[in-house]
């Protein structure tokens, strides 16, 4: 039977199952049925084996996730792992022998919609075990965690168990960009040389309660004015002059929080991000200087507390240079990127070398119903996926 009559047929039954079946569980059906070997680890990550000539090498990890967001989308995560999977029936179909194995895989609750932390398949996998405070999590529907993920394991019985953090060769991951730069240029693809770094900061600023009408200005000592005269500050200086810096207040309460009373106490969260330590650092000083300067200043009190701190995450040159030589390959216009988002590859980066591909999203949209990647882009990035594996391979082995 020829080929494309077989995937017609494939792609059919896909349909038919997607309907009833969970997308693990279809992903690992298929992989089956073009005599792949499909392995699970204690972590509930799935992975698509292929053999190469030594079948002892590490292998190298191409994939994402196949989990979302509560109102979406369609393509983060699950464009990366769907093309990192017609990679592998590719190879299949043209009879590449590859050097070494080459696995995709599909990460485990990389979005945290349900169970947080986030990315906590590729998180466990770079640590090797799981943290012992997750037993516990309990999920936006009260679930526990442990009940969730010991369900996840047994509903995939076809999957041959496997350690938890096995070594690797190398890791590639294509996913959309999130953001407008790409669709703005009318650029193709992305080249992502690093992850950036992260700070979360939760500030409160305490003054004194009092009643609305009858306090003058010269016996106020309100936080709201602190709070407001430091973020116009911050807002003027920190990403007007340095457009690689991003500053986010995410949530802002005042307490008591009565229409008619000055508020006793003003707290916000503050999300800092820049690709260099050194940046992100300096940043952060800017933030509790004004604070505690304005604070001081209309008589209140400021407490700073750093609840999350992520160092950027270069990726590896020689995996980047493949990806370069990729785009050269097939001639498609690119642009190297830092990511601003969190991903699977920023945990993988702590144990092998690493590297993504963006494809551009309309309107930017991710996390989204709308979400929507053009077919000639998802074509684009899967070729580029397919193309990256074969000259980062080749690469590597040069390097080594």
């Amino acid at each position: 039977m020829p080929q494309s009559v077989q995937r017609r047929q494939a792609a059919s039954t896909g349909r038919r199952l997607v309907r009833k079946t969970r997308p693990p569980a279809l992903l690992a059906e298929l992989a089956l049925r073009r005599g792949f070997r499909v392995y699970q680890d204690p972590l509930a990550n799935l992975f698509i084996r292929r053999d190469g000539k030594d079948g002892h090498h590490p292998p190298f990890l191409i994939g994402s996730h196949l989990d979302s967001q509560p109102t979406g989308g369609r393509y983060d995560g699950a464009l990366g792992t769907l093309a990192a999977f017609e990679v592998l029936e590719t190879l299949e179909d043209a009879g590449i022998v590859t050097d070494v194995p080459i696995e995709v895989v599909a990460w485990t609750n990389e979005e945290g919609s349900r169970f947080a932390p986030g990315a906590m398949g590729s998180m466990a996998f770079s640590l090797g075990h799981i943290p012992e405070s997750w037993q516990d999590i309990q999920g936006t529907d009260g679930v526990f965690w442990r009940d969730a993920l010991a369900e996840t394991i047994a509903a995939l019985p076809v999957a041959e168990q496997r350690a938890l953090g096995f070594p690797i060769s190398g890791y590639l991951e294509l996913h959309i960009e999130q953001g407008p730069s790409l669709e703005n240029e009318n650029i193709p693809i992305g080249i992502v040389t690093g992850v950036q770094g992260t700070r979360w900061l939760e500030v409160t600023v305490a003054g004194q309660a009092a009643h609305a009408g009858t306090t003058q200005l010269a016996f106020r000592r309100d936080p709201m004015v602190a709070v407001t005269s430091a973020l116009h500050m911050l807002y003027e200086t920190v990403m007007p002059e340095d457009d690689n810096a991003r500053l986010t207040i995410g949530r802002i309460a005042a307490l008591p929080g009565s229409v008619n009373a000055i508020p006793g106490s003003v707290s916000l969260t503050v999300d800092l991000r820049h690709p260099l330590t050194d940046r992100l650092n300096t940043i952060e000083a800017q933030v509790l200087a004004a604070f505690q300067a304005s604070a001081a200043l209309h008589g209140c009190k400021v407490d700073i507390r750093k609840t999350f701190d992520m160092s950027p995450a270069p990726f590896s040159k020689a995996v980047i240079e493949g990806v370069e030589q990729a785009a050269g390959h097939l001639g498609l216009p690119s642009k190297h990127m830092i990511s601003g988002a969190f991903h699977d590859a920023l945990y993988v980066a702590r144990v092998a070398p690493r590297a993504m591909i963006f494809v551009p999203c309309r309107d930017g949209l991710s996390h989204n119903e709308a979400e929507y990647v053009d077919p000639e882009h998802s074509v684009a990035g899967t070729q580029m996926l397919f193309q990256s594996t074969l000259d980062v391979l080749n690469t590597l082995a040069i390097k080594q």
